[in-house]
C-alpha cells in the first residue's frame, strides 16, 4: 500500500487516517489485536538500575538525571570561572551506565538480542579506534599566544579528559556510549520490540499507535529510579512483529503540565499526515527484502574540497517538493559534472517547519519525509559514492525547535530536560530552545545522533550549523569579535559546549578517520582545527564566514571605492595551521532579504538582456565579469576548501522564498506571505543549460574554475605568495601552487606588457581566462600564447614575464615543460 503526501509517494507504508486520541483511561483496542501485559519483573537482569561495583567484570547503564558532572550541569552554574574548581568525581553508588552491548548480551526475560548486530559489524567496529586523550598542551606550540589563557584551556581540556574518563569506567568507552540508538527509542530483537525513553519528569507513560487502536490503557510502560520508561512488546502468534512496519506510534505522558502525547525522541521516521498539523512517529522496520543494501564504498576523502551545498527540497526547476529520488537521478550527475567533489545536504533532519530552512528540528534521528523514505535517502547518498563525491550532512546541533507536540521542547512536562531552563534555555533571536551540554543524557543523545547518520546512512561528514552560538553564552550576538584572545576564553565561553564539540570530533574522528567535519564559527576560536589530542576542538575545516560578508560591503560601494589589499586580507586573514573552507555566497546570501552576488551586480537587468545574441547592458557586462573574478579570487586566496550554494554558480536570479501564508501576531499585526507559492522555492537549473542565455557563460566559467583546481590542487599547496596589491592599478598577483594569478579589477584600464613577478623559470600559458568567449567574454586574449620569464627580480621573485591584462578580468598561468598541453579550458562531459 502507498501513501501519499504533498506530492511523494512512500513505498510499503500503509494509509493513515487521522486519530482521535484517547485519555490514559480509555479503552479502545480490540480482543483481536490486544494481548494481556504483565508487570515487568526482570530485575534480576533489568537494563537500568544495576549498580557498579569495583569487582564487577562490565559496566551497568543509565545516569540518574540530577547527576552533575564538574560542576555545570545545573543551570545555575556559570559556563567557566576564573577560580577553576576540580571536576567532581561521579559516585559509584548514583552512577548509572548502558551496557556495552559488544561486551555483554542484555539479559531480558523472553527476548533474544544476539541478532541485533551483524558478526561483520561487530568485526569493522572492532578495528576502530578513539585515541586516548593526549596532554592537549601541543596548542601552546601552535600558537604561542595561548599561553597568556592557559589557566582557561588547561581547566577546559581537564574537564575533557575527566569526561572521557567517567564515560570510559561507566559507560564502556566513548564507542559504546555513542550507540544510545542500539538501546534508546525501538528496538527489534528475534522475540518482539523494546520501547525505551527517558523521561524523567513524567509520572506515567504508554506506548500508542495505530498498532494498539491509540488505546493508552493498553501498553503501559514501566519506569525505574532512573526516569527511563520501558515496554516490551512480543511478537503475535505468527510471529510478526506487534507494530507493522509503518504504523503510527507516540508516547502519552502524565506530565506536571498535563497529559501530553509526544513523538518518540529517538524516533526513526516520523511524517505529517493529509490534514493534521502536528507530526505522527512512525515506526519504520521494512522487510528485510525491502531495506536498501549500500552497494558502493565511501569515496577516499579528497585532498582538496570543493562542496557544492544543496537543499533536496528546493532542487527541482518546478515550483514543488523535490524528492531524495528526483534528486539522485538529476542533481547529483550535475555537481559531478561542474567537478565538485563533495556534496553537502541541508535540511535532512525532520522540522515540521519547511520554511526554517531545515534549522528548527523536531525529530534529529528522522531524515525529512518531505523527500522521501529512509531508504530513498539511503540510495542517494549510495549513487554520490558511486560517483565519487563525499556527502557531507549539514547537522544541527546548536538549537532545537520549541515545538512541543512533534519535538523536543517540554518532552516530559518540564523544560529542562534536554535543554537549559529558564531564560538560558531560549535563543531570542532564533526562537528555539538551547542544548544543556553538561547533562549526561545530553550527551549521550547528541553524540549518538551524530554516530547514527554516519553509521546507518553513510554519509561521509558533518557540517555543524550554528557553532559560535554553542561557544558561547552570548551565542555570538551583538558581539564584535576583534581578535583579542580573551573573548575567546573567559567568562562567556561555555565550556561545557566546547567540550561536547570536542567529544563529538573525538569520536567521529576515532571511529570514521575518512570523515570530515566543518565547523560554522564566525568568532575565530583559536584551536578551532587542531585536534582534541592536541589540546583543540578537533574540526577539519572553519567555514571562512567574514570573505562573503567582505563582498556584499563591497558590492554596495562603487568600484572606484575597492581596495585590493582590503580584498587580499579578508581571504587570507585565517589562523596558520587551521583550514578554511571559504565561499563568496552560500544559502544564507541567497534569502528572501537578501541578494545572491548576481543580483547585486546586475539586478533587474537579468531579467531581459541576459541573451546571448541580444545587446547586453554595461551593467550586465559588469556584472558577469565581476562575478567570476570574485569567485575565481574567493578560490585562489580565501582557504583549502570551496563551498557553493546550488545555482549561484550561474548567478541564479532573484532569491530563496519558502512558501508562507500570512502570519498573525498576538497584537494584532499581520506578516504578510507570498500566497504558500513555490516559484522562488525552486532552482532553475534550465538557465545554467541554456546556452543562448549568459547564465551559461557564468555556468561554464565555475565548471573550468573547479576543473582546475582538480588538476593542479593549488587550494591545498603550501605554497602561496602574494607579489602584487597594486591599489593604483588595482591589480592583484599571486603564486599559490604552481599557478599564477592576475587579477585586474580596473573597471576602465587594460595593461599591455605589464611584467608580473613569478617563481619558476621558463615558458607559460595560459590555464583560466575569464574573458574566454565561451565564458560570456570578450575573448581579448589569445589562449594559444606562449609567454617566456626574463631573468632578474621583480617583485620579489627570482624572475618575471610580460602579460596583457584587460581590465576587469582573471587570468591563471602555469609553467609548461617543452611542449606539454596546459589544462583544457572545457573539461570533458562526464
Amino acid at each position: 500500500m502507498v501513501y501519499t503526501m504533498s506530492g511523494v509517494r512512500f513505498a510499503h507504508l500503509p494509509s493513515i487516517k487521522s486519530s482521535s486520541l484517547p485519555t490514559f483511561n480509555d479503552d479502545r483496542r480490540g480482543n483481536a489485536v490486544s494481548f494481556s501485559l504483565r508487570k515487568d519483573t526482570r530485575s534480576s537482569g533489568k537494563i537500568f538500575g544495576r549498580k557498579p561495583s569495583s569487582d564487577s567484570e562490565s559496566s551497568s547503564l543509565a545516569t540518574t538525571p540530577s547527576e552533575k558532572l564538574g560542576g555545570h550541569q545545573s543551570d545555575s552554574s556559570s559556563a567557566v570561572t576564573g577560580h577553576v574548581e576540580p571536576l567532581e568525581t561521579v559516585s559509584q553508588d548514583t552512577t548509572q551506565v548502558l551496557d556495552d552491548v559488544h561486551a555483554q548480551r542484555i539479559e531480558t526475560e523472553g527476548q533474544d538480542t544476539s541478532g541485533s548486530m551483524s558478526e561483520s559489524f561487530v568485526q569493522e567496529v572492532g578495528q576502530r579506534r578513539i585515541p586516548p586523550p593526549g596532554d592537549g598542551k601541543k596548542i601552546y606550540d601552535i600558537d604561542p599566544m595561548l599561553k597568556s589563557h592557559n589557566g582557561h584551556l588547561d581547566y577546559r581540556y581537564g574537564q575533557y579528559i575527566k569526561l572521557r574518563e567517567q564515560i570510559d569506567k561507566n559507560e564502556g568507552g566513548l564507542e559504546a556510549f555513542s550507540r544510545g540508538y542500539e538501546i534508546f527509542g525501538f528496538t527489534r530483537s528475534a522475540t518482539g520490540i523494546t520501547y525505551r525513553e527517558w523521561a524523567p519528569g513524567a509520572k506515567a507513560a504508554s506506548l500508542i499507535g495505530d498498532f494498539n487502536n491509540w488505546n493508552s490503557k493498553v501498553d503501559v510502560m514501566s519506569r525505574n529510579e532512573f526516569g527511563v520508561w520501558e515496554i516490551f512488546l512480543p511478537n503475535n502468534a505468527d510471529g510478526s512483529p506487534a507494530i507493522p512496519h509503518g504504523s503510527r506510534v507516540k508516547i502519552r505522558m502524565d506530565t506536571p503540565t498535563g497529559i501530553k502525547d509526544s513523538i518518540p525522541a529517538w524516533i526513526k521516521y516520523s511524517v505529517q499526515a493529509p490534514g493534521e498539523i502536528p507530526y505522527n512517529g512512525v515506526y519504520y522496520d521494512p522487510a528485510e527484502e525491502e531495506k536498501y543494501v549500500f552497494k558502493h564504498p565511501r569515496p577516499r576523502k579528497p585532498t582538496s574540497l570543493r562542496i557544492y551545498e544543496s537543499h533536496v527540497g528546493m532542487s527541482s526547476t518546478e515550483p514543488m517538493i523535490n524528492t531524495y529520488a528526483n534528486f539522485r537521478d538529476d542533481v547529483l550527475p550535475r555537481i559531478k559534472k561542474l567537478g565538485y567533489n563533495a556534496v553537502q545536504i541541508m535540511a535532512i533532519q525532520e522540522h515540521s517547519y519547511y520554511a526554517s530552512f531545515g534549522y528548527h528540528v523536531t525529530n534529529f534521528f528522522a531524515p525529512s519525509s518531505r523527500f522521501g523514505t529512509p531508504d530513498d535517502l539511503k540510495s542517494l547518498i549510495d549513487k554520490a559514492h558511486e560517483l565519487g563525491l563525499v556527502v557531507l550532512m549539514d547537522i544541527v546541533h546548536s538549537h532545537a525547535s520549541k515545538n512541543t507536540l512533534d519535538g523536543l521542547n517540554m518532552f516530559d512536562g518540564t523544560d529542562g530536560q534536554y535543554f537549559h531552563s529558564g531564560e538560558r534555555g531560549y535563543h531570542w533571536m532564533w526562537d528555539s530552545r538551547l542544548f544543556n551540554y553538561g547533562s549526561w543524557e545530553v550527551l549521550r543523545y547528541l553524540l549518538s545522533n551524530a554516530r547514527w547518520w554516519l553509521e546507518e546512512y553513510k554519509f561521509d561528514g558533518f557540517r555543524f550549523d550554528g557553532v559560535t552560538s554553542m561557544m558561547y553564552t552570548h551565542h555570538g550576538l551583538q558581539v564584535e569579535f576583534t581578535g583579542n584572545y580573551s573573548e575567546y576564553f573567559g567568562y562567556s565561553t561555555d565550556v561545557d559546549a566546547v567540550v561536547y564539540l570536542m567529544l563529538v570530533n573525538d569520536m567521529i574522528h576515532g571511529l570514521y578517520p575518512e570523515a570530515i567535519v566543518v565547523g560554522e564559527d564566525v568568532s575565530g576560536m583559536p584551536a578551532f582545527c587542531i585536534p582534541v589530542q592536541d589540546g583543540g576542538v578537533g574540526f577539519d575545516y572553519r567555514l571562512h564566514m567574514a570573505v562573503a560578508d567582505k563582498w556584499i560591503e563591497l558590492l554596495k560601494k562603487r568600484d572606484e571605492d575597492w581596495q585590493v589589499g582590503d580584498i587580499v586580507f579578508t581571504l587570507t586573514n585565517r589562523r596558520w595551521g587551521e583550514k578554511c573552507v571559504v565561499y563568496a555566497e552560500s544559502h544564507d546570501q541567497a534569502l528572501v532579504g537578501d541578494k545572491t552576488i548576481a543580483f547585486w551586480l546586475m539586478d533587474k537587468d537579468m531579467y531581459d538582456f541576459m541573451a546571448v545574441d541580444g545587446q547586453a547592458t554595461p551593467r550586465v557586462d559588469r556584472g558577469i565579469a565581476l562575478h567570476k573574478m570574485i569567485r575565481l579570487v574567493t578560490m585562489g586566496l580565501g582557504g583549502e576548501g570551496y563551498l557553493n550554494f546550488m545555482g549561484n554558480e550561474f548567478g541564479h536570479p532573484e532569491w530563496i522564498d519558502f512558501p508562507r501564508t500570512d502570519q498573525h501576531l498576538p497584537d494584532g499585526r499581520v506578516i504578510p506571505g507570498n500566497n504558500a507559492s513555490y516559484d522562488k522555492c525552486r532552482r532553475r537549473f534550465d538557465l545554467g543549460d541554456a546556452e543562448y542565455l549568459r547564465y551559461h557563460g557564468l555556468q561554464e566559467f565555475d565548471r573550468a574554475m573547479q576543473h582546475l583546481e582538480e588538476k593542479y590542487g593549488f587550494m591545498t599547496s603550501e605554497h602561496l605568495y602574494i607579489s602584487r596589491k597594486d591599489e593604483g592599478d588595482r591589480v592583484i598577483v599571486f603564486e599559490r601552487g604552481s599557478l599564477v594569478f592576475v587579477f585586474n579589477f580596473h573597471w576602465t584600464n587594460s595593461y599591455s606588457d605589464y611584467r608580473i613577478g613569478c617563481s619558476v623559470p621558463g615558458k607559460y600559458k595560459i590555464v583560466l581566462d575569464s574573458d574566454g568567449s565561451l565564458f560570456g567574454g570578450f575573448n581579448r586574449l589569445d589562449d594559444s600564447a606562449e609567454f617566456f620569464t626574463s631573468d632578474g627580480r621583480y617583485d620579489d621573485r627570482p624572475c618575471s614575464l610580460m602579460v596583457y591584462a584587460p581590465c576587469r578580468t582573471a587570468v591563471v598561468y602555469a609553467a609548461v615543460d617543452g611542449d606539454e598541453d596546459s589544462i583544457s579550458l572545457v573539461p570533458e562531459d562526464v
